[in-house]
C-alpha cells in the first residue's frame, strides 16, 4: 500500500469509526479545521519509529497549533504484534520526557489488535482503540486540557463508548471497518 493510500485509509477511520461514531468528541473540530497531520512512518524496526517518533514529537511542539493540533503517526510496517507495541509504549513516553515534552505533550496509542486488560481479545469493547494500522497518536496536553473543560464529565467517555459498540456488535464493526476501507479506495 502506498503511504496516500495508508492516510486515506485512517482517515476514513478517523471520519467513520472515531467522529462517526462520537467515540471521541474532540475529534471532528481538528479534523474540519485541517489540524489532524498524519504521518506514514515507513521504518521496519523500533530504532526507525522512534527517530521518526521523536521528529514527529520535535515537530508537534514547534508548529503553530492552528496549523496542526495533533500528528497521528502511522506505521504498519513495524509493530505488528500489540503486545510489542504496548510495550513500545514506555519507549515513547521516555521519548516526550527526554525531549523535555511532558507536560506539553503526550502519546495515546491505537493498534488493529488493541486489547484492554483483563478483556477477551475479542470483546468488541476493544474496538474503541482499533486503528487499521498501529498508530501513535500525538497530542498535546493543552488541547485535552481545554477539551476537558468544555467537556467536564470526559470519564464518562469511555463507559458511552463500550455501550455504542455492545449496540453496534462485532458485525456492525467489521461492518463500518469495511466501509472506511472502501471509502479510502473511492468506492
Amino acid at each position: 500500500m502506498s503511504n496516500e493510500q495508508l492516510i486515506a485509509h485512517t482517515r476514513a477511520w478517523v471520519d467513520r469509526a472515531v467522529i462517526g461514531l462520537n467515540l471521541c468528541p474532540f475529534a471532528k473540530a481538528v479534523q474540519v479545521k485541517g489540524q489532524v497531520r498524519y504521518v506514514v512512518c515507513e521504518a521496519t524496526d523500533t530504532a526507525g519509529l522512534l527517530t521518526t517518533l521523536c521528529d514527529e514529537l520535535d515537530f508537534l511542539a514547534k508548529v503553530d497549533p492552528t496549523q496542526t493540533d495533533t500528528t497521528l503517526l502511522i506505521h504498519p510496517g513495524v509493530l505488528g504484534d500489540f503486545l510489542d507495541f504496548n510495550d513500545f509504549l514506555e519507549v515513547a513516553d521516555a521519548a516526550v520526557e527526554e525531549l523535555g515534552l511532558e507536560g506539553v505533550l503526550q502519546v495515546a496509542s491505537f493498534h488493529p489488535q488493541f486489547q484492554f486488560a483483563g478483556t477477551d481479545i475479542n470483546d468488541v469493547s476493544n474496538a474503541t482503540n482499533r486503528s487499521p494500522y498501529p498508530t501513535l497518536h500525538l497530542i498535546r496536553e493543552s488541547s485535552i486540557d481545554r477539551a476537558v473543560e468544555a467537556f467536564p464529565e470526559a470519564e464518562s467517555i469511555f463507559e458511552a463508548n463500550i455501550e455504542k459498540l455492545e449496540q453496534l456488535g462485532a458485525a456492525g464493526w467489521a461492518a463500518l471497518q469495511a466501509q472506511c476501507l472502501r471509502d479510502s479506495e473511492g468506492k
